[in-house]
């Protein structure tokens, strides 16, 4: 019996772009980089920016994803999009692999095309500091041009964060959350709570009782630790790449980046463990 391998051929014949094409949208993808150097070490920098931005994006989504389940009290789709979300983050965190050995020569050789740009001005990022309960009005500032993004950021810096939505969450459940925990102006920086971490302590420390509270509380440390790891990654690739001088944007480059590497977010979770 004869064997056609055309017969096993993909459609190659279409009428305008490819359904893969439509979907991914790739051309609009590859074609988002202009570099504004001629380093050939710009385009790495470039495409891993925009790479980390997609991250973002995704992320983002996830936690949002997470905190609409948490207001339903279903705790496992909360969980499932948390879980998701670290493996994501893990992925986030390995684009520091293009950059991180670049020495001062190598970024010197492009830093100039970044003008004043600088990560800390990413709305996105923005929005997943937002998420985690790192709230700062200010930080809005630097996007009043963009109607748009500015809009979405204030919705953010207003909205609950994820560790509010668990809070709560635990409250429903009839756990202590104290009241001004719950009533507090969610536009401002979450603050530890000695009675949060007494109330997380508990949990903890009855683990056949509160079996899905423990793996919601396990799945918000997971990504906690990936924030810290993030955090951490970024100031060394930036130690390496340019010392403690000025950053970009005219932030503090070094300094700023060691101050948030010290910071735990959802600090309770990390406090009540010296408790159990």
């Amino acid at each position: 019996m004869s064997h056609d391998p055309e017969m096993d051929a993909p459609d190659l014949d279409f009428a305008g772009t490819t359904p893969y094409e439509d979907y991914v949208q790739a051309d609009v993808l590859t074609h988002l980089q202009h570099p504004l150097s001629d380093d050939p070490g710009e385009m790495v920098f470039l495409v891993t920016t925009q790479v980390m931005e997609l991250w973002f994006t995704v992320i983002v989504h996830e936690w949002e994803t997470a905190c609409r389940m948490l207001r339903e009290d279903r705790i496992q789709g909360a969980v499932d999009a948390l879980k998701r979300s670290v493996r994501e983050f893990e992925a986030l965190n390995a684009s520091w692999t293009p950059l991180g050995q670049l020495t001062p020569a190598q970024f010197n050789s492009y830093r100039s095309a970044l003008g004043d740009g600088s990560g800390f001005q990413s709305a996105m990022y923005r929005r997943m500091e937002f998420m985690l309960g790192d709230k700062s009005a200010s930080m809005l500032v630097p996007h009043r041009g963009a109607p748009r993004v500015h809009a979405e950021l204030e919705k953010a810096l207003q909205e609950p964060s994820l560790y509010d939505e668990t809070l709560r969450l635990l409250a429903r459940r009839g756990l202590p959350v104290p009241k001004a925990v719950l009533d507090r102006d969610l536009s401002q920086k979450y603050d530890p709570s000695a009675e949060v971490e007494a109330v997380w302590a508990g949990i903890y420390s009855d683990a056949d009782q509160q079996g899905e509270l423990i793996r919601l509380g396990e799945a918000l440390t997971d990504v906690g630790e990936l924030v810290w790891r993030w955090r951490n990654d970024h100031l060394v690739a930036t130690r390496r790449a340019m010392g403690s001088k000025t950053g970009t944007g005219g932030s503090a480059g070094v300094a700023w980046l060691e101050k948030r590497a010290t910071k735990n977010v959802f600090p309770e979770l990390w406090t009540a463990r010296s408790h159990v």
